[in-house]
C-alpha cells in the first residue's frame, strides 16, 4: 500500500465529508493505493455518524473513536499503530491543509529518502497577535533547543516512512515534537515544504494560547528525554556528587577548623558553614536518590495505551 492518510479530529462534522471528497479525488487522480484513518477523539458533535457512515460505504476507510477526549497525541498513537502504508501522511481535519500537498510530499519520502518531511505553512491565515506570533517564538525556541531546522513544528500536515512512526512512541501533547522524536531515535534525514495554508470553513478553532504554555514545558520535557532519558543517573548523579562534594568540603573544613585551629570558638552548629554544608548533604542524596528511582522506574516500565477506544470500524482486533 503506498499511503496510509492519519485524521485525528474533534468536533469536525461540517468539514468530514468534504474532507475526504477533497482527498479520494487527490488519490484517484495519482493512482494511490491508500488507506484513510479517521481517530474521532471523543467529538460530541455528529464527527463519528458521518466517518463511521464512510467507513460502511468506502473500505479504504478506517474509524476509530475515542471513549473520551484524550488529546491528538494520543489520537495520532492509534491511527499510527494501525498504519500500513509505505508512506504515512498526517493532516488535520478542518480543511486548512490542502490534500493536494500529499503527491509531493509523497514523492519527497520515497524518491528523495527523507525519513520525514514536514510541512511549512509560511504564510498563514490566523490572527497575527494569538497565533502567528506565539507559533513564531515557539518554533524560534524548539529549534533552538532540539537542533531540527525546521520554520513549522507544529504544522499538522507531514510525512513519514512507515519505519519512523512505528518506531517513536507519540504520548502526552508530544505530537509537536515527532520530528525531535524522529531524529532522538536516529531518523535524521528531515526536511520541510512549504505548503498551502488554507482559512479556517467552518466552525472555529480548538485550540487556545494556552497550547503555546503546554508547548513550552513539553520543550523542556522532551529536551530532557533527548539526553537523559535513558540514563537519568547521569544527570541526578552529577549533581547529587556535586552537592555532595560540597558538603564534604565544608564539613571537612568546619572539622579542622574545630579541632586543631580554633578549639574555643562557637559552637559549629552557630556557623553559617554548618548549614551549608548540611543542606548541600541533604540535596546530594536526594538527587542520587532520584536518579536511583528514575533507573528502576526505566527498566520497570511496560509499555501501555494512555487512551480507551469506544468503537470502530473497518477495524481488525
Amino acid at each position: 500500500m503506498n499511503l496510509s492518510i492519519v485524521i485525528p479530529l474533534l468536533n469536525e462534522e461540517e468539514s468530514i465529508k468534504e474532507l475526504y471528497h477533497w482527498i479520494a479525488n487527490v488519490m484517484q487522480s495519482n493512482g494511490f493505493l491508500y488507506e484513510l484513518i479517521f481517530i474521532d477523539d471523543g467529538s460530541t458533535d455528529n464527527s463519528w455518524n458521518l466517518i463511521d457512515e464512510l467507513a460502511r460505504e468506502h473500505k479504504e476507510v478506517k474509524a476509530i473513536r475515542f471513549l473520551k477526549n484524550f488529546g491528538k497525541s494520543q489520537a495520532l498513537h492509534a491511527g499510527f499503530a494501525l498504519a500500513i502504508g509505505d508512506v504515512v501522511i498526517t493532516m488535520d481535519a478542518d480543511l486548512q491543509d490542502n490534500p493536494e500537498e500529499i503527491p509531493d510530499l509523497y514523492k519527497m519520502v520515497v524518491n528523495d529518502g527523507y525519513d520525514l518531511v514536514s510541512g511549512w505553512k509560511k504564510k498563514r491565515y490566523d490572527s497575527v497577535i494569538f497565533k502567528n506570533m506565539p507559533s513564531k517564538l515557539f518554533n524560534f525556541a524548539a529549534r533552538k533547543t532540539s537542533g531540527v531546522k525546521l520554520h513549522d513544528f507544529n504544522c499538522g500536515l507531514k510525512a513519514y516512512k512507515n519505519d519512523v512512526i512505528k518506531t517513536i512512541e507519540v504520548t502526552g501533547e508530544m505530537h509537536r515534537y515527532i520530528p525531535v522524536l524522529a531524529k532522538n531515535s536516529g531518523f535524521n534525514k528531515i526536511s520541510e515544504k512549504v505548503v498551502k495554508h488554507q482559512a479556517r470553513k467552518y466552525g472555529t478553532t480548538k485550540f487556545g494560547a494556552e497550547r503555546f504554555v503546554r508547548g513550552f514545558l513539553d520543550l523542556i520535557t522532551i529536551s530532557f528525554l533527548s539526553r537523559f532519558g535513558k540514563r537519568p543517573m547521569h544527570l541526578f548523579g552529577a549533581w547529587g556528587a556535586f552537592m555532595l562534594f560540597i558538603g564534604f568540603c565544608f564539613a571537612l573544613y568546619l572539622g579542622i577548623d574545630k579541632l586543631f585551629i580554633h578549639k574555643q570558638a562557637r559552637l559549629l552548629t552557630e556557623r553559617p558553614e554548618f548549614f551549608i554544608s548540611l543542606t548541600a548533604m541533604v540535596l546530594g542524596t536526594q538527587l542520587f536518590l532520584a536518579g536511583f528511582l528514575g533507573e528502576l522506574i526505566l527498566r520497570s516500565k511496560k509499555n501501555s495505551k494512555n487512551y480507551t477506544i469506544k468503537e470502530h470500524r473497518n477495524v481488525k482486533e
